[in-house]
């Protein structure tokens, strides 16, 4: 059966049950996934591609054909891009920049180091976010950045993290729409600390010092909240109650990554009620085989679950998706293709759909129906509807783009 026959006849049993499929495919298309650089070249930048990765960060693996230059990276998540629909942006960190092999120190670099980055994402036609790189640096060496008790190491990655904020702001200026950078910190303790309150103090100011006369207009800053870390297994400084009541009391977003909790809690649930106090979020999906192991992203329950909190109550202009997972044991741009994809199958099942009928049948008190429908949607054809959106972008039907990225490995990757 063609994916255009496939289509017709599923379009025709969702019109049955009061969903119209050409309007979630077109809102789809319009929910851009902000697909992370670091998973490209295991999170190595390009500032000291060498060094050792540092702030409870590891990547594990080693599949030929990272990517070690700017112009690998980019030619691998354009080759990535091109076999996934809709629309993409791209994640950077701050360790990603272009100084033409000059060295920069991190509390030196500028807009400039940015602009080809800038010219590139034109070119591609995608958008462009941000987040400061507090980690794989000598002067994190003990597992402190914001919060540190040395005021010269604080106020290195204080000016660190407010000329990341002012290349987001240029970032976005030069784009025509906001960046979305996002400010995470490895800073806490391996045993049980004794004084949690006094980093906690020196962070708000640290915090203080970076978001003063930030300019929303062309960049949002998030704060991203950690229960554990390798290496911070007892106490991290950013506890979500911190981010949360910073976020909320300096009109900033509050970062919901889906590894950074117990293994019991879930991000699905944690949105709605996170918007009832901010005005946006940003998520970082990944998948948590224990705890914040950043597997690459399936088409699992939760992610599902995360896709209908976001849909449901239309919360897709007011929740930024990214994604933030690495894996250097299987080809890198077979993992972003995957991961990608299934956030985009995710939200695509979440629009087929008949929200306001579920939510009607809740407020009846009807959870018969509820249940019944929930549970019967699990096996309507939302499939045929995915590949045929696949197939209208030009993008690869099921595993096709495979078959692509096997030819671009032995014709790119395998000469590394």
């Amino acid at each position: 059966m063609s994916t255009q026959k496939a289509y017709e006849l599923a379009k025709e049993l969702y019109a049955s049950i009061g969903v119209d499929t050409d309007k979630a495919i077109a809102r789809l298309k319009e929910i851009p996934v902000s697909m992370h650089c670091w998973q490209g070249d295991d999170v190595r930048g390009f500032e000291n591609p060498d060094g050792d990765l540092t702030g409870g960060i590891q990547t594990t693996g080693n599949y030929p054909g990272r990517a070690t230059t700017i112009d690998e990276l980019r030619a691998d998540y354009s080759k990535a891009t091109s076999l996934i629909p809709g629309k993409k942006r791209i994640n950077l960190h701050a360790i990603y920049l272009d100084s033409n092999g000059e060295k920069v120190d991190r509390d030196k670099i500028e807009p400039k180091h940015f602009t080809s980055w800038v010219q590139w994402a034109k070119e591609q036609k995608i958008g462009m976010d941000f987040n400061s790189s507090c980690f794989s640096h000598p002067l994190s060496a003990d597992g402190f950045t914001l919060s540190h008790h040395d005021d010269a190491i604080r106020a290195f990655w204080v000016e660190h993290s407010i000329r990341s904020r002012e290349i987001a702001e240029y970032i976005g200026k030069e784009m025509g729409e906001p960046a979305v950078t996002n400010h995470w910190i490895p800073d806490g303790f391996k045993d049980i600390p004794v004084d949690r309150y006094g980093y906690r103090e020196r962070l708000i100011d640290s915090y203080d010092k970076i978001f003063k006369n930030q300019k929303r207009e062309y960049n949002l800053n998030a704060v991203e909240s950690k229960v554990f870390g390798i290496g911070a297994e007892s106490c991290t400084i950013t506890s979500l109650e911190m981010c949360m009541g910073y976020a909320i009391k300096n009109n900033l977003l509050l970062t919901l990554d889906t590894g950074h909790f117990h293994p019991t809690e879930v991000v699905s649930d944690k949105i709605s009620s996170a918007l009832l106090f901010l005005d946006d979020i940003l998520l970082h999906v990944s998948r948590p085989v224990r705890w914040d192991s950043d597997h690459v992203v399936i088409f699992d329950d939760e992610l599902k679950a995360i896709a209908q909190e976001i849909t449901r109550r239309n919360f897709d202009r007011r929740v930024h998706i990214g994604l933030d997972f690495f894996d250097a044991s299987i080809n890198r741009i077979a993992a972003w293709v995957i991961g990608t994809r299934n956030m985009q199958k995710a939200l695509m099942y979440a629009l087929l759909e008949p929200s306001e009928k579920l939510i009607q049948l809740e407020l009846e008190g009807d959870y018969t129906s509820r249940l019944a429908l929930l549970e019967e949607l699990k096996s309507y054809p939302f499939a045929a509807v995915w590949d045929y959106y696949c197939e209208s972008e030009g993008v690869p039907v099921r595993d096709g783009w495979l078959r692509e990225v096997k030819q671009y490995e032995k014709d790119v990757l395998a000469k590394r």
